[in-house]
């Protein structure tokens, strides 16, 4: 049984990993991550230890976002925001991990053509693009408007 903490390392430096292959000249810290629980057990188990770590600032139809009390110190940076998502079949990945460049606009501009690895996705009131690749097991996300800024979170 991995711990939250040996996850989001895994998921994080996965991201990274990917993110060094697909956009090695962009530098982006991390602002967010989602575990992608595997199935309902550890989706409990999960919540609970995340219940000792932070407290949930929104309850979404996928699952909680917690806000941990002390951020969690990652290769990307501190992080401040988890979600333990609900098993999902369509999500066989292990999470995802959000960053927060510098210029969104010229990121989207010059990688968004690749569209084998590249999404873009609008949420209506911000949107985000996706990196994705099936060797990694993970997705990498850039939001504008990042997660933090959107929930007036201090990064």
């Amino acid at each position: 049984m991995n711990t939250i903490a040996q996850i989001l390392e895994y998921i994080i430096s996965r991201a990274l990993e990917m993110n060094r292959l697909y956009i090695p000249d962009e530098s982006a810290g991390i602002n967010y991550s989602a575990i992608f629980c595997q199935n309902d057990s550890e989706f409990e188990r999960l919540n609970k230890e995340a219940a000792q770590i932070g407290g949930i600032i929104e309850n979404t139809p996928t699952g909680p976002l917690y806000k941990f009390h002390n951020s969690f110190q990652t290769l990307a940076g501190p992080l401040w925001l988890l979600k333990i998502r609900k098993p999902d079949p369509a999500r066989s990945q292990r999470g995802d991990a959000d960053f927060t460049l510098k210029n969104y606009n010229l990121f989207k501009e010059k990688h968004l053509p690749d569209r084998e690895h590249f999404k873009i996705i609008d949420r209506g009131h911000f949107e985000m693009i996706e990196l994705r690749d099936q060797k990694f097991q993970v997705l990498s996300y850039f939001s504008n408007i990042p997660l933090t800024i959107q929930l007036g979170i201090e990064r």
